[in-house]
Formats: structure tokens, C-alpha cells, sequence
């Protein structure tokens, strides 16, 4: 892999976490909640929202060891959920967000590669865009796992009737243990369904 390539996914994946950060933001205002825009963090200026171990020095390591997959995170957009006009959904909302906008951003690249090929310059344009649409991909099926610190846990903690309350404080108890054996054990098994996606997308090979 060619290192104009190396830094152009390192930008993106910056890029994309920013951008999935701030659109939970986003919908917390639209539910109601400005703690995000007082506390500035409406941006997608990176510096507001990087974290220096999750976002820069823990993807850039498992990208050079070449792992079959990224992760990262950024520092999490603040807001509070009491100020949601919808108290019953609005957390799964904000949380889906992020997620949602990762999908979006594959979709549109994804599409502009498979409908309007012509229309891109025939150097490593294409290669670019194929690399967005998948690690915008990886980050939204990665997120929806229902494993906190993962958004797809508020929709597990949301759903779950209140007798469950022993486990949803055994899921938090036990989280970073649990996230670790998900992110060895199970998420490599899962992983696949992302190259399915992107051929679903772009009709391309992953």
C-alpha cells in the first residue's frame, strides 16, 4: 500500500469518526438538548474531538500491523439525556446518528463509484472513494453492536424492560472485558458482512 494512500485513509478515518461524533450532536439538538453547541462541539474541526490514544494511536497501530479491520474512537460528544423531547426513543436516536451518518457517507461515495465511473478522473480517484466507503462502513456495523462503550448498546439499554436491570448492570459492570472478547472473538467472524455491503453498494470487489 502506497503511503499517499496510508495518510489519505488515516485523514478519512479521522474524518469519519469527527463526523460520526458531531451528528450524535446534532440529533440531541433536534430532540431538544444544546449541551453539545455550548460546549462547541458542533465542528468537525478535529482537534474538538480527538482523542489522542483512540483517534490517532490506536488505528495507526492496527492499520501498520495490517489488522483485517480499524478501530478507533473519539472523544464522545456530550449531551443530556433529560433534555430530550422525546424521553422514551430519543437515546436511540442520538445514538443512532452516528452510525447512520458512517452509512450515508459509504452510500455516496459508494454510489458515485458504481453509477457514475466515467465521471471520475482514471487515476487512484476511484481507489480513494472505495477506501471511504469502506472505512465509513467498518465504523457503522462496528457501532451498532449492542457491547457498550458501542451506540448500538443504548438501543439494547433502552429497549430492555426494567426487570432486566441486573443485566443491563452486569453489561456495564463487566463492559471493557466484554468489548475485548467481542472485539477478538466475535467481530472477526461478523466482519464479512461488510465486504458484502460494499459490493451491495458499489458493485465492486471489496
Amino acid at each position: 500500500m502506497s503511503a499517499t494512500i496510508l495518510l489519505f485513509g488515516f485523514v478519512v478515518f479521522i474524518y469519519s469518526v469527527v463526523i460520526h461524533e458531531v451528528s450524535h450532536g446534532f440529533a440531541a439538538q433536534a430532540l431538544g438538548d444544546d449541551t453539545a453547541r455550548l460546549m462547541g462541539r458542533l465542528s468537525l474541526n478535529p482537534i474538538k474531538h480527538i482523542d489522542i490514544f483512540g483517534s490517532v494511536i490506536l488505528p495507526l497501530f492496527l492499520w501498520v500491523a495490517g489488522s483485517p479491520f480499524l478501530f478507533g474512537y473519539a472523544k464522545p460528544v456530550p449531551y443530556d439525556p433529560r433534555n430530550l423531547r422525546d424521553q422514551k426513543y430519543g437515546p436511540i436516536k442520538v445514538a443512532l446518528a452516528g452510525p447512520a451518518s458512517n452509512l450515508s457517507v459509504a452510500v455516496v461515495f459508494g454510489l458515485m463509484l458504481r453509477f457514475f465511473p466515467d465521471a471520475l478522473p482514471a487515476t487512484i480517484i476511484p481507489q480513494l472513494f472505495a477506501l471511504i466507503v469502506a472505512i465509513n462502513l467498518v465504523l457503522a456495523i462496528f457501532n451498532l453492536f449492542p457491547i457498550p462503550p458501542l451506540d448500538g448498546h443504548w438501543v439494547l439499554m433502552t429497549l430492555l424492560p426494567a426487570r432486566y436491570h441486573a443485566f443491563k448492570s452486569f453489561l456495564y459492570r463487566y463492559s471493557i472485558f466484554i468489548f475485548l472478547i467481542f472485539l477478538i472473538l466475535i467481530y472477526p467472524i461478523v466482519f464479512p458482512v461488510v465486504p458484502w455491503l460494499f459490493h451491495l453498494i458499489t458493485g465492486l470487489n471489496f
